[in-house]
């Protein structure tokens, strides 16, 4: 994910941080807005795909994945497991306490606005993918593997392989990696991704 993005993302949720705390509606139940700024600046509302895909495989109890895209998106192509909840729902949506919630987006921007809504109801166990769905289709379904990788992350990048394939992705060993080639091969008119796309749906995950 680039400083620009992050930047951006950041920016969503601090104004709607602002929109909370400056609500003519404040109560005694308004949350803790400084607790949730750090939370932003620490980085610790968001996952990343690899992370989130872990998740995933290993049945993390009480897991929800909600995608808040529109209907053709979602019925194009979505996460294993997610569910489609329109971000004008959000707020009306049940949750449980207990649940881990994982919402995503097209590029992680509408995510984070989400996450506030859900944070600013009581939820604590809140978080966004940080870039979306085309950060998994990057990540998860078509990672590169250097092969001039040192040790530890050779290590770390094989297990992201063992992962990728687990999903039904195509993992590719490069000389280096290269965003134009990783952009490339997340493209969604791309064979290689209406082959992953086929190959999830097989799994049944």
């Amino acid at each position: 994910m680039n400083s620009t993005r992050i930047l951006g993302v950041g920016a969503l949720v601090l104004g709607g941080l602002a929109v909370v705390a400056g609500s003519p509606r404040r109560t005694d139940s308004t949350p803790d807005v400084d607790a949730l700024a750090r939370e932003v600046t620490e980085e610790a509302d968001h996952v990343t795909a690899v992370e989130l895909a872990s998740w995933i495989r290993d049945r993390k109890l009480s897991l929800r994945v909600v995608d808040i895209r529109d209907s053709a998106d979602f019925e194009q192509y979505h996460i294993p497991r997610a569910e489609r909840i329109p971000l004008a729902n959000l707020v009306k949506t049940q949750f449980d306490t207990d649940e881990t919630i994982v919402l995503y987006s097209g590029g992680g921007a509408h995510a984070a606005q989400a996450w506030v809504f859900l944070r600013a109801k009581g939820l604590n166990r809140v978080f966004f993918l940080r870039g979306g769905i085309e950060e998994w289709l990057d990540e998860v379904m078509n990672p590169q593997i250097p092969t001039n990788a040192r040790a530890g992350e050779r290590e770390y990048m094989d297990s992201v392989a063992v992962l990728s394939r687990y999903f039904g992705g195509i993992p590719r060993e490069v000389d280096s990696l290269s965003p134009s080639l990783h952009k490339e091969h997340a493209r969604p008119d791309s064979a290689s991704w209406r082959a992953s796309v086929a190959r999830i749906r097989g799994k049944g995950c």
